[in-house]
């Protein structure tokens, strides 16, 4: 058994490092990341567009320098307006020109680096199409959740959970909704603005980067994939080692009944006549009376006449145990026997036929024995083509004749 446990283990630890290697791969899979910038790829483009409080009787001024790979304008806001502003607007664009949308909806965050002078918070407001609210190409029915972020000139890493954004309260009263209605989707997302804020700044001149922004998200798919690869390799791993274990354990036993086989009947020492009539005596009586529960050494000794000291050197001389370990050798072959070769009788009924008056106690030596209980025990032989057979405890008529 020990190479098999030997062989099990090396098999397990293949599989834990085959396991983990899957999960580091999956595990990556699973996090997400989107691009924004560069502004054109896959055939789509985002449009830049500005726009100021000068529709509402403003004189802010702002001057866009996109790039590739930043958002950048130039702004003075002013004090003409009611509620001043201005800000940059990224448009999705298909090849053709036509407005698009791009599905969101696996991502949970979105980060970039945020520079400004002076010092403060902007905007970031989100506008995406909803099939119940909004008209195809009216943006102004678009559900347009935002936030705050800061801002320097030496930039800020920002980071926005795009799930939990803020729909405004004007926003929802002009489209006769309820204030309560903040929930909104990301499958349709058809621009992105970076824009000023209630503590921008006034009269100032001013400027504001944005770069690096990316979406980040996670694809459970990968997740649950990998939890089914788990469960599937420790399935197969627990009916391997199941079935392995079976038949090492079927051929170890095989192996130790064989062995035992010059154990049982008092071991049958020699076809030769014993000389010393008091070893054969002592060995002939306790093979012949080993099945009686009540047998023990002081039994043994009235039972032969022998005294304590010559029959504990009988057994050890000639068997090399003591007289207990003996006689439970006796008995537990005698019940492996009878385990293979009885299929009808119960765990109790063996137990008592051996010699052991209680039933847990049998089970507990038979385990020691053969490393498994004699229920186990009984289903492995019957699963053996030839199960292994222990010789009956009385010596064929030779050897009785030998000891006598």
């Amino acid at each position: 058994m020990q190479h098999f446990y030997k062989k099990a283990l090396v098999a397990l630890i293949f599989l834990v490092l085959a396991d983990l290697l899957l999960a580091s791969f999956f595990i990556h899979q699973s996090f997400l990341t989107f691009f924004l910038l560069p502004a054109d790829k896959d055939g789509a483009r985002w449009h830049y567009r500005t726009y100021t409080d000068v529709a509402t009787g403003g004189s802010s001024t702002i001057l866009s320098d996109p790039g590739r790979d930043r958002i950048r304008f130039d702004f003075k806001l002013t004090d003409a307006a009611r509620y001043p502003y201005v800000a940059t607007e990224l448009m999705l664009d298909d090849q053709n020109g036509r407005q698009t949308h791009l599905d969101w909806s696996k991502y949970t965050t979105i980060t970039f680096l945020a520079k400004c002078a002076p010092s403060g918070s902007m905007t970031m407001v989100i506008s995406t199409f909803d099939d119940k609210i909004s008209k195809p190409g009216k943006l102004e029915t678009y559900p347009s959740p935002g936030t705050y972020f800061s801002c320097n000139r030496h930039g800020v890493p920002v980071s926005l959970d795009i799930t939990r954004m803020f729909i405004p309260e004007w926003w929802l009263s002009s489209m006769r909704l309820d204030l309560s209605q903040q929930g909104y989707i990301l499958n349709k997302v058809a621009k992105i603005v970076f824009g000023t804020g209630s503590a921008t700044p006034r009269n100032v001149d001013s400027y504001v980067e944005i770069s690096d922004v990316i979406l980040h998200g996670r694809d459970y798919r990968y997740i649950a994939a990998l939890l089914a690869i788990l469960l599937a390799s420790c399935g197969a791993f627990a009916l391997w080692f199941f079935r392995a274990h079976t038949r090492a354990l079927a051929a170890s036993l095989e192996s130790k009944l064989k062995k035992d086989l010059p154990l049982v009947a008092y071991r049958q020492l020699t076809l030769e006549p014993y000389k010393d009539k008091e070893k054969a005596l002592v060995l002939r009586f306790i093979a012949t009376n080993y099945t009686n529960a009540n047998l023990d050494l002081d039994a043994v000794v009235a039972g032969t006449g022998a005294n304590r000291h010559k029959v504990n050197e009988v057994l050890k001389a000639e068997l090399g145990m003591t007289f207990s370990s003996y006689l439970n050798k006796l008995r537990l072959t005698e019940a492996a026997r009878l385990l293979a070769e009885k299929g009808t009788a119960t765990m109790a009924e063996i137990a008592y036929s051996v010699g052991y008056a209680s039933a847990p106690y049998f089970n507990k030596l038979f385990k020691e024995e053969y490393g498994c209980t004699p229920k186990s025990f009984r289903s492995i032989s019957t699963q053996q083509d030839q199960p292994a057979e222990a010789p009956p405890p009385e010596p064929p008529g030779p050897s009785v004749g030998a000891l006598g």
